[in-house]
């Protein structure tokens, strides 16, 4: 596209070339049916105070999110907190051909971005964070366990009925022996189950639960607690909890605790753990496996001798009825009783 500069260039070689227009032409890089053309239209003497550069606007390109624009609009307004992931691949089941970010970047018109958050960083096999979600379900209430590790943000879920200590034991246990080692903190909330008086805001000092100091003496980690009214303090785990509501729980549909749990474990190897962490931008699992593991302390040799019973859960199904043995006698048994002499 040739502008005013190239205009008045080709002018000043149409002097220089004796009026030559195949040797300006050349010389200036343009067709000679372009030259020709402003020269009958009579461009090239015209005043340069009177040419003015008009631009109008680019033809808009199809986009090829816009046919699914109806369809994200239409989960957002069931479901506003729905994540870009999950739209993405509902988007993907659709036949959606295009990417991820052009996506993220259309959700992100459809509703304001976060406020960034700064965390404290800890060092490789250091700490991880532990916390409960209350959550309701068809069938009645559960609480999902959450242990994050606070170098590589893998996330280990799973759902009990109960929050109580044999839960927590049970629950870390299982969760320790997935990872393969130990940790040397672990950073609990305010759980009655780990605390017994917290005196710290009034200058004292923290008394915990003593079969959990015993459990966390036969793991070998330090067993921390926050302090209250700082949630901050623990948000490696504050913020998965936002996220398995939005990601995992919202908008899915469970029948019971066994498909609970085993969609809670396909969504964590599948959506959670292999995804790129916001805050760090590495992989969870390939960070766990790369740089974590190997640091973390080994696993006791034996399991941990619980002091603490198991509570059987409630059931809601009907007790079953007694069995009533009935006698059978035949009809001529009766009729024989009946005529018989007294």
């Amino acid at each position: 596209m040739h502008g005013v500069p190239d205009r008045v260039y080709l002018r000043h070689l149409l002097l220089e070339a004796g009026g030559s227009r195949r040797e300006a032409a050349r010389r200036a890089g343009v067709g000679r049916s372009t030259l020709y053309r402003w020269l009958q239209a009579g461009l090239l003497d015209v005043p340069l105070e009177t040419w003015h550069v008009r631009y109008g606007p680019r033809p808009a390109r199809p986009s090829k999110l816009a046919p699914y624009h109806p369809l994200i609009q239409a989960r957002l307004a069931e479901f506003p907190e729905l994540q870009a992931t999950r739209l993405f691949a509902e988007c993907r089941a659709a036949g959606y051909p295009g990417g991820y970010s052009q996506l993220r970047a259309y959700v992100g018109t459809l509703r304001p971005a976060p406020a960034p958050v700064v965390r404290f960083e800890t060092a490789p096999g250091e700490q991880a964070q532990v916390d409960f979600a209350h959550c309701r379900l068809p069938w009645g209430v559960r609480y999902a366990l959450l242990v994050v590790l606070g170098y590589s943000r893998l996330l280990w879920v799973r759902f009990y009925p109960r929050q109580d200590l044999r839960t927590l034991q049970l629950g870390l246990a299982e969760c320790l022996g997935a990872w393969g080692g130990v940790p040397r903190h672990l950073l609990f909330d305010q759980m009655r189950s780990v605390l017994t008086r917290d005196d710290r805001l009034a200058g004292g000092g923290l008394l915990t639960n003593p079969e959990c100091q015993r459990f966390a003496q036969h793991y070998g980690f330090r067993l921390r607690v926050c302090r209250p009214y700082r949630a901050q303090t623990k948000g490696k785990v504050e913020r998965p909890i936002r996220y398995l509501r939005g990601s995992f729980l919202y908008g899915r549909t469970f029948v019971s605790d066994a498909d609970l749990n085993a969609q809670v474990a396909h969504w964590l190897d599948t959506v959670a753990n292999p995804r790129v962490h916001g805050t760090t931008g590495a992989v969870p699992a390939v960070r766990f496996t790369t740089e974590e593991q190997a640091v973390l302390q080994p696993l006791p040799a034996r399991p941990y001798p619980s002091l603490v019973r198991a509570t059987p859960v409630p059931s809601r199904e009907p007790a079953p009825l007694p069995r009533v043995v009935v006698e059978r006698r035949s009809l001529a048994t009766y009729a024989a009783l009946a005529g018989a002499d007294p």
